[in-house]
């Protein structure tokens, strides 16, 4: 994504189960936040993916971290966690979302 010529953010992905669209990072810089970028990422992405042959696609995010609202406002459901509670490795579940495309 460009904002005025520049990069303003980037939306990554990889294939979970090496079949189904992950998205690993969404980010958008500070100076372009709450501009409707972060969803306007997200859309294309979904439409890239469906056009792909795609039926659904993942995010994830910690449960303490507010972009689980954002995916929700989205359509997104959630649909399972994973807890990491091993000594030095202890992080907050990290929830999966989903969303038919």
């Amino acid at each position: 994504m460009l904002e005025n010529d520049k990069p303003g953010g980037l939306l990554q992905y990889n294939l979970f189960w090496d079949n189904t669209p992950f998205c690993t990072m969404l980010l958008i810089d500070w100076n372009n936040q709450k501009k409707g970028y972060e969803k306007e990422l997200l859309e294309y992405w979904e439409k890239d993916m469906k056009s792909q042959g795609y039926d659904f696609v993942l995010p994830s995010t910690q449960v303490d971290e507010t972009a689980q609202h954002f995916y929700r406002k989205l359509g997104y459901k959630d649909c399972g966690g994973l807890i990491i509670d091993i000594p030095n490795y202890e992080q907050p579940m990290e929830m999966f979302l989903i969303k038919a495309i």
